[in-house]
């Protein structure tokens, strides 16, 4: 009976159609590394002042063909001179730092009790059924629905300010984290306790981590939700005891009449709110992404 023969070449060619596919297939596991780009990073940041641009383009034509009146709807150029009367008597300055400072302060203190409450929830389905139908409830109130209440309780003070930007932020960094750790994959957590981590550690080294994408998601909207709930308690919440804020001064141009000073306060919180993005949220999202593969 003859022998059979084999064809090295065939042998060799499939080793290296083998060898091929698994390199591929290392490729694909392997996260895409992306080199920061400064021109990349400045044009993220900067790119929205293309839309400023053409905003206010399409303003000045409308100015341009007079379809209202100065009073009531005033050049850029107006605009802009309401804003810098304000900065020269140090109105703005003060009143943009305040503003921003009670929303940093009432975010951190929201993100401290926020954080327990969502890992609580989200690792315990117990709790989750029973308080989750109201933490869902007090996202959806609107958080200017809260300042009459704490005006009654702790009157025209920075306490009142505080509770209505709580309420605003709270729920939403805890349904963020719930999320999150809904989209832990069950393995993860098995894995955690068979290397024995719990409580604390657990939560530490396992969970935060794994949930992170999520929880981010949940603190980019606490903070909207902050924000937002600032400028509510600043307008209604008017004292001199609390001292100046955007909010105050987008009420004391409509208490003037003054439109222009409306505008300008209202372009001063929209620009807050895009820069506190484009430099916190957006390098943190993005860096999230990267340690995932997932940036294109």
């Amino acid at each position: 009976m003859p022998a059979e023969t084999v064809n090295p070449g065939v042998s060799d060619g499939n080793d290296l159609d083998l060898k091929r596919l698994e390199s591929g297939l290392d490729a694909l596991e392997t996260p895409t590394q992306h080199k920061f780009s400064v021109k990349k990073y400045l044009f993220s940041l900067l790119s929205p002042l293309i839309a400023i641009g053409a905003v206010i383009a399409i303003w000045q034509v409308i100015i341009w063909l007079q379809w209202q009146p100065d009073y009531i709807i005033p050049s850029p150029s107006q605009v802009w001179a309401a804003l810098g009367q304000q900065a020269e008597n140090q109105i703005l300055w003060q009143s943009t730092f305040n503003s921003i400072r009670r929303a940093a302060q009432g975010f951190l203190i929201a993100l401290v009790i926020a954080t327990p409450i969502g890992v609580a929830l989200g690792l315990n389905k117990t709790l989750r059924s029973i308080f989750g139908p109201l933490l869902t409830g007090l996202q959806q109130l609107p958080s200017v629905a809260w300042v009459p209440a704490a005006i009654i309780w702790f009157g025209l003070s920075d306490a009142t300010i505080y509770t209505v930007v709580l309420l605003g932020a709270v729920p939403s960094i805890a349904i963020g984290l719930m999320n999150g750790i809904d989209q832990i994959p069950s393995i993860i957590l098995r894995a955690g306790q068979v290397l024995g981590a719990k409580g604390f550690t657990r939560v530490r080294a396992i969970v935060l981590p794994a949930a992170w994408p999520g929880y981010l998601a949940g603190l980019e909207q606490g903070w909207a939700f902050s924000w937002r709930s600032l400028m509510a308690a600043e307008l209604i919440a008017v004292s001199p005891a609390l001292g100046p804020g955007l909010g105050q001064m987008l009420d004391n141009g409509r208490s003037l009449g003054d439109m222009a000073l409306v505008l300008g306060s209202i372009f001063m919180i929209l620009f807050v709110g895009v820069l506190i993005e484009r430099l916190i949220f957006a390098p943190l999202r993005r860096r999230t992404l990267m340690s995932r593969g997932l940036l294109r």
